[in-house]
């Protein structure tokens, strides 16, 4: 007689290749806050969820260039035309019982100024204006997107760049970025950083912030 026997282990003991994905279907608003708390603040992983579906990615090591080397693009842009902002990195953003996601980065721009102390987020805080990711984004990682209201969304994956935005409860892939308006954005990034495989992140950066000095 076969006995079939469930083993039971914690999510914080299984061990995950640069590059995975592990999708945990049926997962409970209280079993995702559960899992949260036991992996802790302090990982690599970074996690979305959705729809009662839990999604815990581990980044490989060249998705962390682009996501840098787009942080940084955002905050010449921001700097040339003399906005402030406040970064969030991969902050957890919840909207209670429904949905969890953790950018690669993240900014507040229009309402930077509402989050300047914060130390944690607090039930009633807007989401950030722009969200970056830089790797494989799943219909789990938007429909979270997409619940929590974020704006706007950038995705980076293999060279191609994709704005998406929040119009009428869903979100559009659109060429231009209403942040960075009569900017070529998607022509501009992935070109920045093609260039910094070519030349190194600091040259890259400095080319751009060249170019964007010289079209303002």
């Amino acid at each position: 007689m076969n006995v079939t026997t469930t083993v039971l282990k914690p999510v914080s003991q299984i061990t995950l290749a640069p590059g995975s994905v592990v999708t945990i279907p049926h997962i409970s608003w209280l079993e995702f806050e559960s899992i949260l708390e036991e992996l802790g603040e302090k990982r690599s992983a970074r996690i979305a969820y959705s729809n009662e579906t839990l999604e815990i990615m581990v980044p490989l090591p060249e998705h962390e260039r682009p996501k840098d080397l787009i942080s940084d693009i955002v905050k010449i842009l921001l700097k040339s035309a003399g906005r402030r902002y406040e970064p969030f990195g991969s902050t957890t953003f919840k909207r209670e019982g429904t949905a969890g996601i953790e950018p690669d980065a993240c900014f507040y721009i229009l309402n930077y100024q509402r989050m300047i102390n914060r130390r944690r987020l607090q039930p009633d805080d807007p989401p950030p204006d722009l969200a970056i990711e830089t790797d494989v984004t799943s219909k789990t990682t938007i429909d979270a997107y997409l619940a929590i209201e974020v704006p706007e969304v950038w995705v980076y994956d293999s060279g191609r760049f994709r704005i998406y935005l929040l119009q009428d409860g869903e979100y559009v892939e659109s060429d231009i970025s209403p942040n960075f308006p009569g900017i070529a954005i998607a022509r501009l990034i992935p070109a920045t950083v093609e260039r910094a495989l070519q030349v190194g992140s600091c040259q890259a950066l400095e080319e751009f912030e060249s170019a964007i000095g010289r079209s303002s």
